[in-house]
């Protein structure tokens, strides 16, 4: 998951157990300025135990600590062409004692870096970026604002010298539009209700129109997630495309390019119904593993309460199925209706701001114009706290082992049979699917019982953990029955994409849907006697019903992968 935080939120150390309150987690706590050409470490006795100096400009938005000392920011960089808060245009990576090791410039006069960045599992990092479109390319695509404009757009750097870097991968908002004003110009549609995947180009359009400022990326679902300002959503979309997947409505993991997978926040901004929550967000993420509600997402929702003005925290949990986001009906909202979890704050931020959640159920909260850092238990009771004074977009905690190297290193999985093996020696081990910690999984190896993306975990004698392996893919054989098996049975010829089905029940109708509800296969008053053969399946989640005679329907899911 986030690499920024998630590398933190997986480590454990004696020293946070033995030498301080048990109440509170980790050792270290980042505090950077907005502006500021230093970064300073404090301690739970808030004493500075590190200072980074930084040649230079300064800090714009995001610091994070790197295992080992290293910290990677963003940096304003003289001559942007962009302007407004916060451009950068320019990311650091410097050493414990400052010294500048990667110094990459991501600024032209058609698109330059800001806000947030996210650093990889890989070594790569991933940077929001405007870009400039003209006056005649948002009349094109449909756009009524009809000026120059800033969409977004998200960029994987992969480093490649002490000042270059190769773009691996990319995404632009500019790609996934919809919009019901022009049907004789680009991207029309005649209900943007019917289009949740697609972002409506007619919704509080404006030069800076989405202004993303906070990106994350899951390791274990290869998905990004981020936070849009002025559209109060936060939003997943596919990293496992190619850049020419990604700019298209096919292809992925998900098999959808690069559309929205999911949104939240503000049913408006694609003509649904329901309730808007978010006013203002910033800092999508999603909670590390090995954190409770593991998988959930998180924004910091800057004005969640009106009066008095108050900016909370909130976490959803996307509703799933069979692995893929749950697509609404149209006009119908994302789910959950409500957020699943509220933390309100001690303050106000109207921009900036950030959480991040603890292993032991913790959660770390920045306020950012203030300047109050501090740590809230499960409860939401206070008790740890700093002021930083005012100008900290973000803050993070960190464990003694991740800032001194000392944790394992990072294990690789490999598959020997039906078991997959850490390639790494600890004390103990702990196995995540799909991001969530599997109960009891804490041999060196695993034997999955079912499909997904599996991570591992390395703890050492000093009680130090490594961090998340690389995913590793695991495909269960044939067919693997999600839910509802008690009333048929499906037989798998994943060779030839079939699958036989059989039932118990007398006489049915049945229909096999994709996850969308797509329409597959129906059948009226099926002779259950003999097998039945549904053909020609793609690799994915499929919904099934049967109704009985007596109208009776029972609904499932299974999930299809040829080997």
């Amino acid at each position: 998951m986030r690499n920024k935080i998630i590398i933190v939120a997986l480590l454990f150390s004696v020293f946070n157990v033995t030498s301080k309150a048990q109440s509170t987690w980790g050792d270290y706590t980042l505090v950077a300025k907005q502006n500021a050409t230093s970064a300073i470490l404090i301690d739970m006795a808030k004493a500075t135990y590190h200072t980074w100096n930084f040649t230079g400009g300064g800090t714009t938005y995001s610091s994070y600590v790197l295992p080992g000392g290293d910290l990677i920011r963003s940096v304003s960089h003289a001559g942007n062409s962009f302007n407004g808060g916060p451009i950068s245009g320019q990311v650091q990576k410097v050493d414990w004692n400052g010294n500048i090791l990667w110094d990459y410039v991501y600024s032209t006069a058609n698109y330059c870096t800001h806000h947030d960045i996210c650093p990889m599992p890989n070594g790569n990092v991933l940077l929001i970026s405007y870009e400039l479109k003209s006056k005649l390319e948002t009349d094109s695509a449909g756009c009524s604002f009809s000026n120059i404009m800033w969409p977004d757009k998200i960029v994987e750097v992969q480093p490649t010298g002490a000042t270059t870097g190769t773009i691996v991968w990319e995404w632009h908002a500019w790609d996934h539009l919809c919009q019901s004003m022009y049907p004789t110009r680009r991207n029309y549609v005649s209900n943007v209700a019917d289009h949740p995947e697609l972002m409506n180009v007619n919704y509080k359009s404006a030069k800076d129109w989405i202004h993303m400022n906070g990106v994350d990326y899951n390791a274990a679902l290869n998905q990004i997630t981020f936070s849009s300002h002025n559209l109060n959503e936060i939003y997943v979309i596919d990293h496992s495309t190619t850049t020419a997947e990604a700019a298209s409505h096919t292809g992925g993991n998900a098999g959808k390019g690069g559309d929205i997978l999911y949104r939240w926040g503000n049913p408006a901004a694609y003509s649904a119904s329901g309730t808007a929550y978010i006013n203002v967000v910033h800092d999508a993420h999603w909670v590390p593993a090995d954190c409770p509600r593991a998988g959930y997402l998180v924004g910091f929702n800057n004005k969640g309460i009106a009066s008095p003005q108050t900016s909370v925290v909130d976490m959803v949990s996307p509703p799933m199925l069979g692995g893929a986001y749950v697509t609404p009906a149209s006009g119908a909202a994302f789910g959950p209706s409500i957020y699943n979890k509220r933390i309100v704050t001690t303050g106000y931020t109207s921009n900036m701001g950030n959480s991040q959640q603890l292993p032991n159920g913790n959660s770390l909260i920045c306020v950012a114009l203030s300047g109050s850092i501090y740590e809230v238990d499960s409860n939401s009771a206070t008790i740890w706290s700093y002021s930083a004074g005012g100008g900290v977009p973000q803050s993070s905690r960190y464990t003694a082992c991740y800032i001194s190297g000392t944790q394992p290193g990072t294990p690789t999985i490999t598959q020997n049979g039906s078991s997959l093996i850490c390639d790494s020696t600890g004390s103990t081990y702990q196995w995540y699917l799909n991001g969530v910690a599997v109960s009891g999984a804490t041999a060196q190896s695993y034997t999955p019982t079912q499909s997904g993306s599996y991570q591992v975990k390395v703890i050492n004698a000093s009680n130090c953990g490594s961090l998340l392996s690389s995913a590793f893919s695991f495909t269960a054989a044939g067919i693997s029955i999600i839910d509802n098996e008690k009333y048929w049975r499906i037989f798998p010829n994943p060779s030839a994409s079939e699958i036989y089905l059989q039932t118990q029940q007398a006489e049915v109708n049945f229909t096999i849907m994709s996850i969308e509800g797509k329409v597959i296969q129906s059948v009226e008053k099926w002779n259950t006697t003999q097998a039945i053969v549904i053909n020609n399946l793609n690799n994915g989640v499929y919904m099934i019903q049967l109704k009985s005679v007596d109208n009776t329907k029972h609904f499932g899911t299974f999930k299809f992968s040829k080997i």
